[in-house]
């Protein structure tokens, strides 16, 4: 059953090489990432917490990525992104809480949001 699932996943989210056997620490960086997605998303969630998610994976990993967590989210698991890349930030979200040396400095929706006013936000919050 183990494997099964593994198998699922590993077409799902194009892990490479596709070896539900292999030790993750073989893997490359961004197909361990994928795992790690992987082994959260078999739990089934309905919110989903990622910390800095597409740090240190190519580009075309986080563009998979990407996509994954959009889907979540349209299939209706809260996804809360936490990443100190602001393009990221603005191309998957729908709102955005603002933190300064830990503390919330504001929350804005997406059609307000631009590199500017957050980055003004979090500087003068």
């Amino acid at each position: 059953k183990e494997t099964d699932l593994a198998r699922d996943y590993i077409k799902q989210l194009d892990i490479r090489p596709p070896l539900p056997d292999i030790n993750v620490i073989n893997l490359s960086g961004g197909n361990q990432q994928k795992t790690l997605v992987a082994r959260w998303l078999s739990a089934n969630p309905k919110l989903l917490i990622v910390d800095e998610i597409t740090s240190g994976v190519d580009v075309g990993v986080k563009t998979e990525i990407h996509k994954l967590l959009r889907e979540l989210a349209s299939s209706g698991v809260a996804v809360v992104m936490i990443s100190s890349d602001l393009p990221e930030v603005l191309a998957l979200s729908d709102r955005i809480m603002i933190m300064k040396k830990g503390n919330v400095v504001g929350f804005m929706d997406i059609a307000d949001a631009t590199q500017e006013n957050v980055l003004e936000k979090g500087i003068l919050g």
